[in-house]
């Protein structure tokens, strides 16, 4: 379906689509998303405009499930667009596009506390945008992922026209399954009673939001125990993600340095395109920075934090898998149970996406399954027992 350059329609596509607003000054660049977006059957492009002032009126006008939202725009830049956004429709889900520097990071992650689901490196270039390949999966992959958490939302406004009926959307790719909570309750393992000496925690889409509620609530001082973080994000952001971890917690967070000595009351956070491991040295504990191949297809992952820490610590690890997709983390937590270790995970309610935490929590190996409010308590309550 070919756009005009700034196109909004109330009557739409089939109903088992995705529904996805542009909102980018460039009417180059919405082309070209458009044409990548709409090669997938399941999606369709319901509105493109070039700011967020013609966002909020097309928002008004259109069952949206999806909004990709620039942030440098003219009238309304996407961080002032974005609580507005919300407010008209608090369930739609808004991927931020951003730039991969300090800046764009910085402005992503705030648009993250501020409410938005996730955010998309900007390709530097047209060409890029037009030809990168990874830039196309991840757009992909995200929209879809996205779209099915929205379309599980029970608070769906009306829009013009009655209810929006409840819609199937077609498979994601095999890449980022999503995992639904099957009928009946959850298998859960009993409670560990040692506390342990490490926390990991593991997160993808969605995750810096939850990271900040949790730390913010576990903040500096309340446990002793060292805490390393994998969170899918490319080098830059994981480094503006630290400074925000410090400053809504204040534990002193950073990202993680090769060979260095874990240390307690510190937040380590695995770099951009390097796994995070864990190596015992001596009578130390040391962290490793390595560039193995891609795991779940993420660098960092998840799995390769867990394995190490497993077999370091043995049974005294607590690891949490936060909101996210796919299912990074499972076989790394597997390790963890194989070892003695505990792991619990976001419920799905709370979550963006529930694919990593679901993975982990429809596989029984998880003690508890919370709400993103309850975590914090939780592990503390378990880090306290001495």
């Amino acid at each position: 379906m070919a756009l005009d350059p700034a196109h909004t329609a109330a009557s739409g596509p089939p109903t088992d689509q995705v529904r996805v607003m542009l909102v980018d000054d460039s009417a180059v660049v919405r082309g070209l998303v458009t044409r990548i977006l709409e090669e997938d059957p399941g999606i369709a492009v319901v509105a493109s405009v070039g700011n967020g002032q013609m966002a909020m009126s097309a928002l008004e006008r259109n069952d949206i499930d999806v909004v990709l939202l620039d942030i440098e725009m003219p009238v309304m830049d996407g961080l002032t667009a974005l609580p507005k956004l919300l407010q008209i429709d608090p369930g739609v889900k808004v991927i931020m596009q951003s730039t991969l520097t300090s800046k764009g990071a910085d402005v992503s992650l705030r648009a993250m506390e501020m409410g938005a689901a996730d955010y998309i490196p900007k390709p530097t270039s047209t060409r890029d945008l037009a030809g990168g390949m990874d830039f196309k999966t991840e757009l992909l992959n995200k929209v879809k992922a996205l779209g099915q958490a929205r379309r599980r939302n029970p608070n769906r406004p009306q829009r013009p026209g009655g209810a929006p009926a409840a819609r199937p959307i077609a498979p994601l790719p095999p890449r980022t399954p999503v995992h639904i909570h099957p009928p009946g309750p959850l298998q859960l393992r009993s409670q560990t009673i040692e506390p342990p000496d490490i926390i990991a925690i593991g997160s993808s889409t969605g995750g810096p939001q939850a990271l900040f509620s949790v730390l913010g609530t576990m903040r500096a001082g309340t446990v002793r125990q060292p805490i390393i973080i994998t969170q899918h994000m490319p080098a830059t952001f994981t480094t503006i993600l630290a400074e925000h971890i410090s400053r809504v917690s204040g534990w002193t967070a950073r990202e993680a340095v090769d060979n260095e000595v874990i240390q307690s009351g510190r937040v380590y956070i695995a770099p951009g395109d390097f796994h995070t491991l864990v190596e015992t040295r001596g009578n130390d504990r040391v962290l490793r920075l390595v560039k193995t191949p891609p795991e779940n297809f993420c660098r960092p992952a998840v799995d390769p934090m867990l394995r190490s820490i497993a077999q370091v610590y043995g049974r005294r690890v607590l690891a949490c898998i936060l909101t996210g997709m796919g299912s990074d983390g499972l076989k790394g937590g597997q390790a963890v149970i194989q070892a003695g270790g505990t792991v619990i995970a976001q419920d799905e309610a709370s979550s963006v996406v529930w694919g990593m935490p679901g993975a982990v929590a429809t596989a029984g190996i998880c003690s508890a399954v919370l709400p993103v409010g309850e975590i914090a308590p939780w592990i503390m309550k378990l880090a306290a027992r001495r």
